[in-house]
Formats: structure tokens, sequence, C-alpha cells
């Protein structure tokens, strides 16, 4: 049996001996760093083919993905046992410490939550469109942009022209029982 070469590794540069499995085809070490490097030089490589420019864009991949999960029902439900075994808690808000003027903080307290919890952001639009596909969070993402823009700015041209059904899309609601008015009659007498 012939011994190995050794190569140069294309990240750090150090001789190693790649695996004979891999012969042929490594061109990077076995250490953490250079394995993320050949990672993402894997993917700028796969992401320059031309037909992969726009392969999770545009309404091709849309139905793509639509059909998949017609055909694979049930795949995103977690079982018990994936719920109870949860890799990390849910974070929560940190608390803003106010010192001083107040009136100058309230917009930037909301501004903070938000962009600190862009994941919760996705999921709360997801869930108000009854939508996961990407092409519909953003759209709707770029909608309530607008609209919080024009409620910060003050934009007079849209004043009273909101429409919560027209600016969010359909809204179903979580399934359950009709709600019930306790301590009252129902016609607010």
């Amino acid at each position: 049996m012939k011994p190995r070469r050794r190569r140069k590794c294309l990240h750090c540069f150090d001789l190693f001996r790649p695996d004979p499995r891999n012969l042929r085809h490594q061109r990077y070490c076995s250490n953490p760093e250079c394995r993320q490097a050949s990672k993402a030089a894997s993917q700028r490589r796969w992401l320059n083919k031309a037909q992969n420019l726009d392969y999770f864009r545009g309404a091709v991949n849309v139905q793509r993905v639509q059909a998949w999960r017609a055909a694979h029902p049930g795949y995103s439900k977690r079982t018990g046992s994936q719920v109870d075994s949860a890799l990390q808690e849910d974070s929560l808000a940190q608390t803003i410490e106010v010192k001083g003027k107040t009136g100058d903080l309230a917009a930037a307290a909301l501004q903070d939550l938000l962009l600190a919890q862009p994941l919760v952001l996705i999921g709360l639009i997801a869930h108000l469109t009854n939508s996961a596909l990407q092409d519909d969070i953003a759209q709707t993402g770029r909608r309530l942009q607008q609209l919080g823009q024009d409620i910060v700015f003050n934009n007079p041209t849209d004043r009273g022209t909101c429409d919560a059904k027209t600016t969010l899309g359909p809204f179903t609601g979580a399934p359950g029982p009709p709600t019930v008015q306790l301590g009252g009659s129902s016609s607010g007498a």
C-alpha cells in the first residue's frame, strides 16, 4: 500500500493527510475553522451556479414547497416527546431600566423588543396570516412596516384607511369554543 501524500490546507496552509475516502477532492484539513471555511466555499460554489440562483425564490418554488407539504401532511407537527425535550428555553424580553425622561424612551422600547426577537415577529406574522411561506411572510412584513412608518411619522395621506383584514390578510383565529361574557348582560347594560 502506497503512503498518502500530504496536502496543504486551503484555509490554514498546514500540511495534512487527506482521508482515504475523500482523497480525490479533500482540500481542507479537519480543524473546525478549516471545516467551516470548506463549508462556506462549498456554499459559494453552489450559489454561483446559474441553475441555483433562484432555487429558493419565485412562484415555482412556492408551488414546489406547497406540493411537498401537501404530500407530507403532519411533517411539521411535533410529537409529545419532542415538545417536552426543548433544546432551548423560551427567551424572555429583558426589562429596560428607565432613568430620567420616559417620553423619548417609549418608542425605543417597542423597537428594541421587536429587533431583539425577530423569530417571535416572524412567528406572529405566520400565525396571523395562517401561512408559513417565506413569500407570504415577507409581503405581510412589508405591509406592516409601511403601516408602522405611517403611524410613527404621522403620514396624513393614509390616515383612516387601515383595514386589518386587507392589511394582514385573513385571520381565522385559534379554534375553540365561542367567547363568553362574564359579569353582565350581552347587550352591555
